[in-house]
Order: C-alpha cells, then sequence, then structure tokens
C-alpha cells in the first residue's frame, strides 16, 4: 500500500531538526534490514524482510525527494502508475513511503546480477543469449508501455538476471524522480544510454525506451557502451551525431538494433514490433 506518514500539508515541527535518511532501528518501517545490494545515482538499494519473511529490494532515495509536499504527492501518483504493469520480466512494486525525511521503494526482490556486472564478469552474450535476452527485455518493455508508462531509465544496470530470465527494474522510478528534479537543471538517467531526445531536453515517449534498449542490447553483444565511456560531452555527441558500430549485434539482430538507434523517435519500431521481428 502506498502512503505518507505525514498528511498532506501538515506543516513540519519547526523545533525538529532534519534528519538525513537511513535505517531506523535495523530496518525501514516494517521492514528489516539484512543487506546493502548497491548504490546509484538516486539512492541505494537494500535487502530487507518482510514480517512474513519474504525477500524485498528497498531503494533508499536522496533525501532532496521529501521535501516538498507537491513533490511527494506527484511522486506517489507515478509510483502508483507502476502496478498497473503486467508481471511478467519485471520486478513489482510493493510499497512505496515517503515523507520530508524518509522516501524509499520497496520491490520485488529478483535474486541474480545486473545485466552490467553479467557481462564485465563473464563477457558478452553469445547469440542464442543475446537474443533471448532481447525478446525477454523487448516484452518487459512492452509491458511497461502498455500500463501507460516510459522507463527513461533503460540500462543494463536496471536488467536483472534471474533463475527464471531477465527481469527489468527501476521502471517509472526516473519518471517520478524527474518531478524532483525538473528544476535543478540535472540530466536524470544515464548518459550513454539516452535518446537524442532525451538529452536534448524534448518531450519523450516510448520511443526513447527503445532506444535505450538497443544500446543495452549492443552493450550485452559487446561488452561495451555503445557510445562510449569517456567524458559526458564526448558520449553525448556521439548520441546526437554518430551512430555506433553494429557488427558485434549477429546478423539476424543487426538491422532491428540500427532501426531502435534510428536519431528520428518516429522511425524506430515500438517494443511490440521488436518482438515480433525477433520470433520472425
Amino acid at each position: 500500500m502506498l502512503r505518507a506518514l505525514r498528511a498532506p500539508g501538515t506543516p513540519a515541527d519547526p523545533r525538529r531538526r532534519p534528519r538525513r535518511p537511513g535505517p531506523r532501528a535495523g530496518g525501514w518501517g516494517p521492514y528489516r534490514l539484512i543487506g546493502e545490494l548497491g548504490k546509484g545515482g538516486q539512492g541505494k538499494v537494500y535487502l530487507a524482510l518482510t514480517p512474513q519473511g519474504q525477500k524485498v529490494a528497498i531503494k533508499v532515495l536522496h533525501e532532496h525527494v521529501g521535501s516538498d509536499r507537491v513533490v511527494r504527492e506527484r511522486f506517489l501518483r507515478e509510483v502508483e502508475a507502476t502496478r498497473r504493469v503486467a508481471t511478467f520480466s519485471t520486478a513489482r512494486v510493493l510499497d512505496v513511503n515517503i515523507t520530508e525525511d524518509q522516501a524509499y521503494v520497496v520491490s520485488e526482490y529478483v535474486e541474480g546480477v545486473s545485466l552490467e556486472q553479467l557481462v564485465r564478469d563473464r563477457g558478452p552474450r553469445d547469440e542464442d543469449g543475446l537474443t533471448r535476452l532481447a525478446l525477454a527485455t523487448a516484452g518487459a518493455l512492452a509491458a511497461i508501455h502498455r500500463a501507460g508508462i516510459v522507463h527513461r531509465d533503460f540500462k543494463p544496470a536496471n536488467v536483472l538476471i534471474g533463475a527464471d530470465g531477465p527481469r527489468v527494474i527501476d521502471f517509472g522510478i526516473a519518471r517520478a524522480l524527474d518531478q524532483v528534479t525538473a528544476t535543478s537543471g540535472k540530466i536524470m538517467g544515464t548518459p550513454a544510454y539516452m535518446s537524442p531526445e532525451q538529452l536534448a531536453g524534448e518531450a519523450i515517449g516510448t520511443e526513447t525506451d527503445v532506444f535505450s534498449w538497443a544500446a543495452t542490447m549492443l552493450f550485452a553483444a559487446s561488452g561495451r557502451a555503445a557510445f562510449g565511456e569517456d567524458t559526458i560531452p564526448a558520449i553525448l555527441n556521439r548520441v546526437i551525431n554518430h551512430h555506433p558500430d553494429l557488427s558485434p549485434m549477429p546478423p539476424s539482430l543487426r538491422a532491428l538494433a540500427a532501426a531502435c538507434l534510428d536519431k528520428l523517435p518516429a522511425n524506430r519500431p515500438t517494443a511490440s514490433d521488436i518482438m515480433l521481428r525477433i520470433v520472425h
């Protein structure tokens, strides 16, 4: 259940000193903390247990998220929308808590490693493995898009490889955090996997996820970021003005990846189209 612990509009006690978010008495709310899974630009991710003993992943967001009542309400609405997504190939959002000094998102725990870590440790995927990955993640994106959500931060770190196959995570979180950072001038996302229109600050739709999907598949096929990993200005220039080398992709996926990486959003296939082209 999504909730805020203090009623919207209730003024904060001026005598109370702001507190940095952190685990309270060994956990967050009813969740008992048992380990740390990682950290990134949005916050830290912890492994925790529900009162029933179920493992969950808790993403604890940076403290500025809950500093404004309007932002808190928008954030809750955006995350609530993720509940419409079909659960296959995704990690479900289970709970959200956001107040002035505490903000976290609880999701289904997927035991496994990220695609990014898998490729770093074991090397690029072979043709069969890449094709299975491409089909599963395109299916996840199709489900996300069908629910009216744009992922906005699709990248190798947001694809978890579990025992039952790939799972896409953090869909909808980037959109929710955009509400927080809209006036800060910060880029929300990972530049090497963002579309040209996203980098340009234009209105974006599902086409941006398709571009990011293809860049992610190219990483899985080559072990290298499609647009480089050096300076941000250099990466931005390549995303906007250059086409990546697609030779590491198997011939069966090369033309599809090229179409997905088209600089013009209208020229890219949909996630559903990607699935059909892979199976045919």
